[in-house]
């Protein structure tokens, strides 16, 4: 009898033709769920006759009250290899394998400056305009050259956000808690003195930070104010880095030129959510690590995870 192994959150049926599932397609049924299930008594449901459950970065948690309802489940891929919403301690009491697989920093680099973009030169709305017959030319874009971007955040996406900025012409000053002047230099930028100056000089600011409870919720009310009304918020991290009602507000009230973001305190975003609504916000729905490249590791780093532990050998544990 072969194992069964669900895909989860495969909004895009990419699962099985983003990688070469061959190598246990003879012992393994796979079934692709297109469908965000957020319900926990209807995913114990569905998943109650599932041995092996790929799931996309932190979509789905799995927290003991889940996993101490799926007896059948052995082993848990989740893609990338830090996951904060899988208790490792409870996956280990019911001998479910947890593994993992790499992830790029690429895609979230390239999503952050077409949200940037196109932010500054109002893409949407002009192309909205054009295609149904409105004004020709209603915006004047801002520029990039010479303006100052800040960062929150200079690991490895936070650096190669500041090296394209440096390519346009940008001034790019850099704040975290343990942000050196060293790391800043290596990658052309200058320390901020603290997040309150970074905040009030910079032009665009970007988010590039873990989420913890030390970074929960670092983008308060109070520290929106200090943003210019001509100034950017992009977030392509963590919801939680910033107040999403204190974000709506400043958006509805105009104390900032606009935001983008593609990370929402709930995902997928409900219908009736606000921020499909709010002004002045560019969004997309979490795409920063949705790409070819990617998915490709995603899902051929799965099926190795797979075929290793159908071998004895479990490889990329996480846990």
């Amino acid at each position: 009898m072969r194992l069964r192994c669900a895909v989860l959150d495969d909004f895009q049926n990419a699962a099985l033709t983003s990688a070469d599932w061959s190598a246990v397609q003879d012992r393994v049924e796979v079934v692709g769920f297109r469908e965000h299930i957020a319900d926990e008594d209807e995913l114990a449901r569905v998943l109650a006759d599932f041995d092996i459950v790929v799931t996309l970065r932190e979509r789905v948690p799995f927290p003991a009250s889940l996993l101490d309802r799926l007896p059948r489940l052995k082993l848990l891929v989740a893609s990338g290899m830090r996951n904060s919403v899988i208790d490792y301690a409870a996956a280990g009491r019911g001998g479910v394998t947890v593994c993992g697989t790499a992830s790029s920093s690429t895609p979230p680099v390239e999503l952050t400056w077409a949200l940037l973009l196109g932010l500054a030169r109002n893409l949407v709305p002009e192309n909205g305009a054009l295609r149904t017959g409105g004004p020709w030319q209603s915006t004047v874009g801002a520029d990039l050259h010479g303006r100052r971007l800040g960062l929150l955040g200079l690991g490895n996406i936070g650096g190669r956000v500041a090296r394209v900025g440096l390519a346009f012409g940008m001034r790019v000053t850099a704040w975290s808690q343990n942000l050196t002047e060293e790391r800043a230099a290596e990658v052309g930028a200058e320390r901020a003195a603290s997040k309150e100056e970074l905040l009030r000089t910079s032009d665009f600011v970007s988010l590039h930070l873990k989420l913890s409870e030390r970074t929960r919720g670092l983008l308060g009310a109070a520290e929106l104010a200090l943003l210019k009304p001509t100034a950017y918020l992009v977030n392509t991290s963590r919801a939680g880095l910033v107040d999403q009602d204190a974000l709506l507000a400043a958006l509805r009230g105009g104390r900032i030129a606009g935001a983008g973001t593609d990370v929402f305190d709930t995902e997928p975003l409900p219908a009736d959510h606000p921020m499909r609504t709010a002004p002045r916000l560019l969004a997309t729905p979490h795409l920063g690590y949705v790409s070819e490249a990617n998915y490709a590791t995603y899902y051929g780093q799965a099926v190795e995870d797979i075929e290793a532990f159908l071998a004895g050998s479990p490889i990329r544990r996480v846990g």
